[in-house]
C-alpha cells in the first residue's frame, strides 16, 4: 500500500499529480488540492483531489432529479468514506466508491496518510451539490 505522510513522497507516488490549492477549501477541513483532467464542458469531469493527512471535506449530499451521483476512484494512500448514518469505510489504491444522489456523505484522508482519489461526476438533470457541517473532531477522531 502507498502511504505516506510526506507530501513530497507523496508527489512522486500520485500518478495523476497533486495540482493546486483546492478553490473549495472553505468546504474541507485541513488542505486539499485539485487536478482537473478533462477539458472544461467535458461529461463526465474527472478530477484528482489530493487530501493531506487528516483532511476530510464536509458533510454533503449531490443532488439530481435524474441520473447523477459520483464516482471515486481511489488511486493513492489511505482514506475514509462515510454515508449518513453507515460506519465509515476504509479508503486505499483500487477501492472504487459509486455514490448516488441525494446520499448525504463524506470522503478524505486517513490521519497518517495524504490520499488521493480521481472524483467523477456523474452526469444528471438539474445536479448541484449542498455542502453541509463540517465532520467534527470528535467524529473523525473515532474511526
Amino acid at each position: 500500500m502507498s502511504t505516506t505522510t510526506d507530501k513530497a513522497e507523496f508527489e512522486r507516488i500520485d500518478a495523476f499529480g497533486v495540482g493546486e490549492p483546492n478553490p473549495y477549501g472553505a468546504y474541507f477541513t485541513g488542505e486539499s488540492y485539485l487536478n482537473v483532467l478533462t477539458p472544461q464542458g467535458y461529461a463526465p469531469g474527472v478530477v484528482n483531489v489530493t487530501f493531506e493527512p487528516g483532511c476530510r471535506n464536509f458533510w454533503h449530499i449531490h443532488h439530481a432529479s435524474k441520473g447523477g451521483g459520483q464516482l471515486l476512484l481511489c488511486t493513492a494512500g489511505e482514506g475514509w468514506y462515510q454515508e449518513w448514518g453507515k460506519p465509515a469505510q476504509r479508503l486505499v489504491p483500487g477501492t472504487v466508491v459509486c455514490i448516488p444522489p441525494e446520499v448525504k456523505h463524506w470522503h478524505g484522508a486517513a490521519a497518517d496518510s495524504w490520499f488521493s482519489h480521481l472524483s467523477v461526476e456523474v452526469s444528471g438533470e438539474n445536479s448541484s451539490t449542498e455542502w453541509l457541517e463540517p465532520v467534527s473532531d470528535e467524529e473523525y477522531a473515532a474511526l
